[in-house]
């Protein structure tokens, strides 16, 4: 990786920093194209004087996109929204945005594309999120057929959304909700564990145009997970059964708030179970053993436990 051009989009968000931090350690020379570069400032920290440069740009902006491209030796896309906004909507992001990234590395002859999806079974395509997913990733390997495809489970580690959410949560509300009674399962899986997923196939040409599931060494339910959340920080919580049609009717009326803890989208992809395939690559096709969930939680939950501060 030393001295490596490496261009990544979406790098200022939860995964991003980590690897940006590790793409520094190796010598690379990182270029982050975002919104507001001073909010952003924080990621020129981890790496070496003038490793690591923000480039100032509108998302909607194709030739934007294809300058911030120039140059470059590889390209990662880590964009992704949970829900949509007004200028910002899944079809934008999930599809257009990763065709441009798509066409412009395929374009600059770039040595590889690395881009990020979710794993978003066949029968979750009712969700605008999943369906959006998909046809990005069908996007993207029409443009630039070698590209190397991500798809990870629940991502977790400090500074996630999910755990983070729910733990604070549990600080004052008396239940927490278990939408579908909590059956829905899932594979959460480390961010270093995705991390090092895509550092192995940075430095192994044979990934090329392949498609990765990540997914952790367990399978939670969405009740174990909240129970497991209430163990790590010591607290006991009703856990209320909330059956998929009422879970939907919160969600349109969160949808209300600029961050909403819920969406009518979200509900319909926990209508699904989201955990790897067999039959796909996963990491142990990389060479990688996932860090149990049981083994990090606790390094960044234990802040919520009472009287904690």
């Amino acid at each position: 990786m030393q001295g490596k051009h490496v261009t990544i989009f979406g790098g200022s968000g939860f995964i991003g920093r980590s690897l940006i931090q590790k793409l520094a350690r190796e010598g690379a020379i990182i270029r982050v194209p975002v919104r507001a570069p001073t909010q952003a400032l924080f990621l020129k920290t981890l790496g070496h004087v003038g490793q690591i440069t923000l480039i100032k740009m509108n998302i909607g902006d194709k030739k934007a996109i294809k300058s911030c491209c120039i140059g470059s030796d590889i390209i990662i896309n880590l964009l992704g929204i949970l829900f949509e906004k007004r200028n910002s909507t899944f079809e934008k992001i999930h599809i257009e945005v990763a065709r441009t990234i798509a066409e412009s590395a395929a374009e600059e002859r770039v040595e590889r594309l690395l881009h990020m999806s979710a794993l978003t079974p066949a029968s979750s395509a009712n969700s605008k999120y999943a369906k959006t997913k998909i046809i990005g990733e069908e996007a993207v390997l029409k443009a630039y057929p070698d590209a190397t495809i991500f798809r990870p489970s629940l991502v977790f580690g400090p500074h996630d959304h999910f755990f983070n959410t729910f733990a604070e949560m549990s600080r004052f509300s008396p239940i927490l909700p278990l939408i579908g009674r909590g059956k829905t399962r899932l594979q959460p899986i480390y961010i270093e564990d995705v991390v090092e997923a895509m550092l192995i196939a940075i430095k192994h040409p044979e990934t090329q145009g392949k498609i990765y599931e990540l997914g952790g060494p367990q399978i939670y339910s969405f009740k174990e997970l909240f129970e497991l959340i209430l163990k790590t920080t010591q607290r006991k919580r009703l856990l209320l059964p909330i059956p998929y049609f009422v879970a939907k009717i919160l969600g349109f009326f969160c949808e209300f708030f600029p961050t909403p803890i819920l969406t009518r989208d979200q509900v319909k992809m926990l209508e699904n179970d989201n955990i790897a395939n067999k039959e796909h690559l996963t990491c142990k096709n990389l060479g990688i053993s996932p860090h149990s969930l049981e083994s990090i939680l606790p390094q960044y939950l234990s802040h919520y436990k009472p009287n904690t501060y």
